[in-house]
């Protein structure tokens, strides 16, 4: 979780996202829930995403919390204010699913 939030403030600041979709497995799928975006699903269709829309905010972990090898929960504040919580799921390195809960 760490990484992919250094590897996403980075490509904030300097408009280069694929360090951090390099994370992403071929197959991976992002979702967002209480924000108006479809789920996104496959490399492209999150490298699209990306390209189209890209986020002009940092942010800062809160807390992790491990769940299994497999599935690390964290919350986590924008810069500019907000708060929510990721969901990320891996398998050898590689991000197979990354949830991303916008607080109301």
């Amino acid at each position: 979780m760490e990484r992919h939030v250094r590897s996403f403030n980075a490509a904030v600041g300097d408009g280069d996202w694929s360090p951090m979709l390099a994370r992403f497995a071929e197959d991976a799928e992002l979702h967002f829930e209480n924000a108006p975006a479809d789920p996104f699903v496959g490399l492209d269709a999150i490298r699209q995403a990306y390209a189209d829309q890209p986020p002009a905010d940092t942010i800062q972990l809160l807390g992790i919390q491990e769940n299994d090898e497999h599935h690390v929960a964290a919350a986590f504040a924008w810069s500019k204010g907000g708060t929510g919580r990721m969901l990320l799921e891996h398998d050898r390195g590689a991000v197979t699913r990354l949830t991303v809960v916008f607080d109301e």
